[in-house]
């Protein structure tokens, strides 16, 4: 036991719908002090129609050193966790064991003066994190190399972008010589270069200085060469523990049983426009298919819904389609080709988008949808819509097909 860096025993959390002081202090103290001296309450309180839990009797121990990934849909409770693990909240019940210090990076720009410079907020989110004013100025030169922003070391942070935030955030909770570092899905807000570095960065703190790391992610490939575990969330309750490739192979399977496109609440915008169904239809039948292979003509028929709302000339419709490892590979957009769409100013309507060959290869995707015009987004569904590639005759049936781990796609290409 003398290795454990987190247990983590029966954690739940529960939230009351509509309450806006909702996850406080005064409240945890409330529920914790019912828990103890009033059992029967507490089970009352639960049993009210109005209680939500964001976590159920979540299980697990991490040993030091270990790297651990943790995997979800959106509103499975993966940041709830990371916040309870954080200290930022308590637990409606369970208990949480940790040996050691623990520097967390939750949000961008948490724990910064939007007043004070880089250079004065390194000072004060490092003494947020614990650190000492000693280990902040051993540390000082690392950490303004790391993040890449020396030139506006002296600028207010109120002027930084979100990337520039991130990057600065980062560095200083990654260079607090604490025990366990956890990072929530903020990197998503840097370039590639700088995720890659902090991934980096991640993996010496793990592998190297024998530090524990919790990371939460969509990214697939990012987990798989991180972690040495990983935990699946589902709704708030656990399912699956350990094996990454395992647990990253559930989730890709809970993903492609997931509810239909209509019925999905987990989507943004402002609702006047939202899309209702896509259909992939066979451009040789003109039926709709499932059966999706390599170099087919295909179409993305996609079913929109506009409730008396007049729609702007320049209307946007975007296909993101990423990998099963959570990697964007290719966007299908009419502001990317510069085509005009022309939709009905409200009721059902239907947009056609024709692919002459499909370019994937083999495995399986996702499509994430988005709407807008205006400026105003109306409609954005991250992976609203799982789909396979099944088999390929990209140049021909009888010619070999793309060897695994050399891509996701085809170039239609010649040799002379």
């Amino acid at each position: 036991m003398t290795n454990t860096a987190i247990k983590v025993e029966n954690v739940s959390k529960s939230y009351i719908k509509g309450a806006i002081s909702t996850g406080t202090l005064s409240r945890d103290i409330e529920q914790k002090i019912i828990s103890i001296f009033s059992p029967k309450k507490q089970l009352a309180l639960n049993q009210d129609a109005n209680l939500v839990w964001s976590l159920k009797d979540i299980n697990f121990e991490l040993k030091q050193g270990e790297a651990l990934g943790i995997i979800g849909k959106n509103g499975a409770g993966k940041s709830t966790l990371l916040k309870i693990l954080s200290r930022v909240t308590t637990p409606t019940k369970g208990a949480i064991k940790g040996n050691g210090r623990i520097a967390s990076l939750l949000e961008v720009g948490t724990g910064f003066h939007p007043e004070l410079s880089g250079r004065e907020n390194i000072y004060l989110n490092g003494a947020i994190l614990g650190m000492k004013r000693h280990e902040i100025k051993k540390n000082f030169d690392e950490i303004v190399d790391f993040s890449g922003v020396e030139s506006y070391l002296d600028t207010p942070v109120k002027r930084y972008s979100s990337g520039m935030y991130v990057r600065l955030a980062f560095a200083v909770a990654a260079h607090l010589e604490s025990e366990i570092l956890i990072v929530d899905e903020v990197l998503a807000v840097g370039d590639a270069d700088f995720q890659k570095k902090c991934l980096g960065k991640m993996g010496s703190i793990s592998k190297g200085q024998g530090r524990t790391v919790l990371f939460v992610s969509h990214n697939m490939q990012s987990i798989q060469s991180l972690c040495s575990k990983a935990l699946l969330l589902n709704k708030g309750t656990m399912h699956g523990f350990g094996n990454v490739q395992e647990m990253i192979n559930n989730y890709m399977q809970n993903q492609e049983n997931n509810i239909s496109l209509i019925d999905r609440t987990d989507r943004k915008g402002d609702g006047k426009v939202k899309v209702i169904n896509i259909h992939f239809i066979d451009k040789k039948t003109e039926k709709i298919t499932n059966n999706l292979y390599a170099g087919m003509g295909l179409v993305f028929d996609i079913e929109l819904a506009s409730n008396q709302f007049k729609i702007s000339s320049n209307l946007e419709i975007s296909l993101g389609i990423s990998d099963q490892y959570g990697n964007r590979i290719t966007l299908i957009s009419n502001k990317v080709s510069g085509q005009t769409l022309h939709p009905l100013t409200n009721g059902n309507w239907s947009q056609k988008i024709m692919i002459n060959h499909l370019p994937l290869a083999m495995g399986k995707y996702t499509i994430t949808v988005f709407v807008a015009s205006g400026g105003q987004i109306h409609d954005w569904v991250i992976d609203a819509l799982p789909f396979s590639i099944e088999s390929d005759s990209y140049f021909g049936e009888l010619v070999h097909t793309l060897p695994t781990g050399q891509g996701s796609f085809y170039l239609d290409f010649t040799y002379l």
